[in-house]
């Protein structure tokens, strides 16, 4: 079967592979090869969606100049850099395949694997995540960071994938009813076992990147904690800030109820005892303990409530994290878009 089985001919693709990217150039032409090579040899129908996040590098000429090579290519090319899960949910959002892979495309995702996580996938799962071993990374600054978060991410949602990010197999109706926010691509096996898909996991080979340096570092750390702990929010009180504020102040109540007795008692002792009373009030201790304790639940609570009232508008508004300025087609068809 030839490339020409692609997204551009009348039968829909069984496969749509999504990539996004951000200042790729040295790797672009290498991951369009091994990519379709490696889908041409399933013998099914396929197409290749790749995003570019705002690139400024030679990117999107390389993908211009690829789409008469590649037939089955399709190219989005985002008005400005919008981040990764913005990208790779406008990749999703413009597929039209039955199940939808998702890579990078640095190369450490060997396409050559694609065929283990789609034939799992096909006994029955809606998402397959690619256990990746033997990373290539620095062992202090992602390895550890990543099992930490990995860890954290099965504790607060029950999913059992050890491995949250990297290269999927996702049922394609599933994957596009997700409406991804950002810092999501790092939870889509969470998210489809929170709605009761069924997920599996299998071995694969990471590979150093085949050009290039990695766009993360360490900082991205705090970033996925944010993240985790906003989604077991959101698993456990369903979406309902009042079960959660309600019990955070049920407890401070109860709280005050076994702080505010015990001071009275230290008072009216002193006052039998010594004649005088000690205003435990105005110790700066004190006052600083409430102050910082004051202080960082209204922050959690803020960022909680403004996370949830920007979800919303978003849902309600329709609104999209990125804006699609051209689309390059493999049939060499180019849609530009002044939406």
């Amino acid at each position: 079967m030839t490339a020409s089985i692609g997204h551009n001919t009348a039968q829909q693709p069984d496969i749509s592979v999504v990539a996004p990217m951000y200042n790729e150039e040295l790797c672009v032409e290498e991951f369009l090869r091994r990519t379709d090579a490696a889908l041409r040899a399933m013998s099914r129908p396929y197409e290749i969606v790749v995003v570019s996040d705002g690139s400024t590098d030679r990117t999107e000429e390389l993908l211009r100049a690829s789409r008469h090579k590649y037939p089955a290519l399709r190219a989005i090319l985002l008005a400005r850099n919008v981040g990764q899960c913005s990208a790779l949910y406008a990749g999703i959002q413009a597929t039209t395949g039955r199940m939808i892979i998702v890579t990078d495309g640095d190369l450490q995702h060997r396409p050559e694997d694609i065929h283990l996580l789609i034939e799992r996938l096909e006994q029955g799962y809606q998402l397959v995540s690619g256990t990746r071993e033997q990373r290539p990374e620095s062992r202090m600054w992602k390895l550890i960071p990543s099992k930490i978060a990995n860890w954290l991410l099965r504790r607060v949602t029950g999913c059992d994938i050890r491995d949250m990010g990297g290269f999927k197999a996702m049922d394609g109706a599933i994957a596009r009813s997700l409406r991804l926010r950002p810092g999501h691509h790092r939870l889509l096996p969470a998210l489809v076992h929170m709605r009761g898909g069924a997920t599996s996991e299998l071995p694969i080979q990471c590979q150093p990147r085949f050009a290039g340096k990695s766009h993360y570092g360490i900082g991205r750390t705090f970033d996925v904690i944010f993240d985790i702990l906003m989604l077991g929010f959101q698993s456990s009180f369903k979406a309902r800030p009042l079960y959660l504020f309600g019990r955070v102040g049920v407890l401070l109540l109860l709280v005050d109820c076994l702080i505010m007795p015990w001071l009275l008692w230290e008072k009216f002792r002193d006052v039998f005892d010594m004649g005088e009373s000690v205003d435990m009030g105005t110790r700066p201790p004190f006052l600083i303990a409430i102050m910082f304790f004051l202080a960082a639940l209204f922050f959690l609570a803020m960022g909680f409530v403004l996370e949830l009232l920007s979800d919303a508008n978003n849902a309600i508004g329709g609104v999209k994290p990125y804006v699609v300025r051209e689309i390059v087609r493999g049939d060499g068809e180019t849609t530009n878009n002044h939406r």
